[in-house]
């Protein structure tokens, strides 16, 4: 039997290496950065949906890579909005932060002129012009979620952001508190924050690498 504590412990351990491996593999991005990249924001939750989060990702829609990601408080809303304010009191939305710091940590590796491609979020366009100044951003329209694709896939002829939205499906197929019905939640972001930085560099070392090469057989 293993003390849940040596677990914990071996989970930070590997996230930790995982992170220092990624921030080296980013390297190989500053003699030929990235020219078109999608962005967009993924919504889970912490113990319970009145205590939502959100993961701002970034990916390179040349090879689906995952560049970079975020983790932030958001406040519930809709029908949840009240329960959660009567419960939980006042939550800051930390977004913004989020998004500042994705697009600062991406700077160094993307095309002075990239391509940005994102939904129709208002609040966006603030955030990246303040690091990439002279890049292009493209918003496109999105869609409903179709059942497929734990609602990451949209009900559209052509969806835009497809590699996005897949890279999204896939996030939640993969990682179990991030299913849609599971209780398998996410107790504290930092939790979170180290499962995705593993499924990061699983997904970008050999998922994605797996994907191509059936591709070209």
């Amino acid at each position: 039997m293993v003390n849940p504590k040596t677990v914990i412990r071996r989970f930070r351990f590997l996230a930790s290496q995982a992170r220092m491996e990624h921030a080296n593999w980013l390297k190989g991005y500053i003699e030929n950065p990235v020219y078109n990249i999608q962005f967009d924001d993924l919504e889970t939750s912490e113990h319970t949906k009145c205590k939502p989060l959100s993961v701002a990702i970034a990916i390179d829609t040349k090879n689906r890579k995952i560049m970079g990601f975020q983790v932030a408080a958001m406040p519930a809303k809709g029908h949840l909005a009240k329960t959660a304010m009567r419960k939980y009191g006042y939550r800051k939305d930390q977004r913004g932060v989020a998004w500042d710091q994705m697009m600062k940590q991406l700077k160094p590796f993307v095309s002075k002129n990239a391509v940005f491609t994102s939904d129709e979020n208002p609040h966006y366009p603030k955030h990246l012009f303040n690091h990439h100044p002279d890049a292009i951003h493209i918003q496109m329209k999105g869609g409903r979620g179709a059942i497929t694709g734990q609602g990451e896939l949209k009900k559209l002829k052509y969806d835009p952001l497809f590699l996005l939205n897949h890279t999204c499906a896939m996030l939640r197929a993969n990682l179990n508190r991030l299913f849609r019905k599971t209780w398998c939640t996410t107790k504290n972001q930092q939790g979170l924050k180290d499962h995705l930085d593993l499924f990061v560099t699983y997904f970008n070392k050999i998922l994605t690498d797996q994907s191509a090469a059936k591709g070209g057989s």
